[in-house]
């Protein structure tokens, strides 16, 4: 009896730690199992050197936002140490001396930055700001919409796409217009038809391919924009971003000691090796050492391809749905570099190593839209990036819990490596990639490479072997067209159900899923919590029709 449950949570990531929560909250005797020696997945903070563990590097995911308000109130995160402060200005510095800083707060100094490169963009970007504005009325809540099942034609299933429509009756023609164009086009073509300068439509292409595998013109990187930007960390601007205080694996923390407090146990390295399914029923799951552990209810949080082709037998899987798995696109080519670093970067545009606004944001490599599709050409004809697009930040400069004074930590995430190096190591061909990352960085802030301590590269052999990132993607699969929102995993399948009975899917892989938001994990629960209460009410209508 002590391997008995009422719900099984395998993956002690962050949504499987938020579908844990609410699954417990609800009164559900919950064991979460974690195969890692700690909870988090790819939302953790780790010491990578031995020979400093009070450097504290938010390893794989690094920013915050996109967490609905719901979750953090209902799990009463801030209570167990939730806390994002806003980023600073996005910054790019140029080679030629010049820099460029985006204010999310402050849309005067925005334009006056803009006017350094471009009167028309300067007068066009007010009118951008309102634009995606707009679009974020209706994308914010459908990223919070459970999917219908369009095409089927159960009462149930045409109730809910009546319901989705009556939501959104107050769409215009026009708006109906930008969202459809905003899923096909590239965010290239966006840009082009809205700004002029290179160095801003640069800047405003990052959110557009930023760990996906596409350069700024393949079709459907504008909705990855779009994704991007339309949540924010309660300071009320949107598309803005944050810091949690103790990095990213605080964020987790807070989510498993909510988890906790609600009853939840966590169990860390307990590999789950297989599902426990019969006559299409969930019973349980199989851990590496053979334990067996038994509940009617079970979410999985992991990879779909890991859930439903290693953990399910096939024959209790529809044929259809296998191939919708198999074919799930997983493509990343993202290598995320750590640093640990003397002093702050010293940019030959904006002087000092002392911490100053363009430290506490974004600090860029991504120049012009040409140099980021150049670098994801490179990958995509099999070699990796001469000159790699990377989304940095400096973290340090606003947490000082992660490292002691004098000493900063920089986040490289960085694009692009050939895909199919997830499936080895490539470590000399990673060490000279990051060399050459360091390179661009230290042509605009000549003191950079010198002020390096330690440096930790973790490339996509890395994310897929060690926290489950197949292809090394950290969604569980990549924001394209044809992988969104009632397709996300599979057609039928997006409402976070299954075909196992009493087996949910809370994965990044589902809709909603995307940064660390929390979403598939919410979703997943919800819909979990739904039908158990609809399987008791109908039990107890059966006792009451027998008497």
């Amino acid at each position: 009896m002590t391997n008995q449950y009422d719900a099984i949570v395998v993956g002690g990531g962050h949504n499987g730690l938020v579908a844990a929560a609410y699954l417990a909250r609800a009164g559900a005797r919950t064991i979460v199992l974690e195969a890692r020696r700690t909870t988090g997945g790819a939302a953790t903070t780790e010491t990578p050197w031995p020979d400093a563990p009070d450097l504290k590097v938010t390893r794989l995911s690094y920013v915050m936002s996109l967490m609905p308000p719901t979750i953090v109130r209902d799990l009463r995160l801030a209570e167990h140490g939730y806390h994002v402060t806003p980023m600073g200005p996005y910054y790019q510095a140029f080679p030629d001396g010049g820099s460029l800083l985006i204010h999310e707060d402050d849309p005067k100094r925005t334009y006056d930055e803009f006017a350094k490169w471009s009167r028309h963009d300067a007068d066009a970007i007010g009118d951008w700001n309102a634009w995606i504005g707009g679009l974020a009325d209706v994308l914010g809540p459908l990223l919070t919409t459970v999917p219908p099942h369009l095409g089927a034609k159960r009462p149930r299933d045409l109730a809910e796409l009546l319901r989705l429509a009556w939501n959104h009756r107050g769409l215009t023609v026009r708006t109906v217009a930008d969202v459809t164009r905003l899923m096909a086009m590239s965010i290239g073509d966006l840009l082009d038809d809205w700004f002029e300068s290179p160095q801003i439509k640069g800047a405003l292409a990052v959110n557009g391919v930023i760990g996906t595998w596409a350069g700024p013109y393949e079709p459907g990187t504008a909705y990855v924009m779009a994704h991007h930007s339309i949540g924010d960390v309660g300071d009320g601007n949107l598309g803005s971003w944050g810091y949690p205080r103790g990095g990213m694996g605080a964020v987790s923390d807070a989510i498993r000691r909510s988890a906790e407090s609600f009853g939840a146990v966590v169990r860390t390295e307990a590999r789950v090796c297989r599902l426990l399914v019969r006559s299409g029923h969930v019973q349980g799951a199989v851990l590496a050492d053979g334990t067996e552990l038994r509940a009617p209810l079970v979410v999985t949080s992991l990879h779909p391809k890991t859930a439903f082709l290693d953990h399910v037998p096939r024959g209790e899987l529809p044929a259809e749905f296998v191939t919708d798995i198999e074919r799930w696109r997983s493509r990343s080519g993202v290598v995320k570099i750590n640093l640990a670093l003397a002093e702050l970067p010293d940019f030959t545009a904006d002087p000092g190593t002392g911490i100053h606004e363009h430290h506490t944001g974004s600090v860029e490599m991504a120049p012009t839209m040409d140099f980021i599709e150049r670098a994801f050409q490179d990958a995509r004809t099999g070699r990796p990036a001469a000159q790699p697009f990377s989304d940095g930040v400096i973290p340090s400069t606003l947490d000082p819990t992660l490292a002691p004074d004098g000493v900063h930590l920089m986040s490289l995430f960085t694009q692009w490596v050939p895909a199919d190096w997830s499936t080895t190591p490539h470590t000399e061909e990673l060490a000279a990639y990051a060399d050459r990352v360091v390179d661009l960085y230290d042509a605009v802030a000549p003191n950079f490479k010198a002020s390096i301590l330690h440096r930790d590269v973790v490339g996509p052999y890395q994310m897929e072997r060690e926290y489950g990132l197949i292809g090394g993607n950290i969604f569980h699969g990549e924001l394209s067209l044809d992988q969104l929102f009632h397709l996300r995993p599979a057609p039928g399948y997006a409402d976070y159900r299954t075909p196992i009975r009493g087996l949910y899917n809370a994965s990044s892989a589902t809709h909603g899923g995307g940064g660390v938001c929390g979403i598939p994990g919410w979703q997943a629960a919800r819909a979990a919590i739904a039908d158990r209460r609809e399987a008791a009410r109908r039990s107890r209508l059966r006792r009451t029709f027998r008497r």
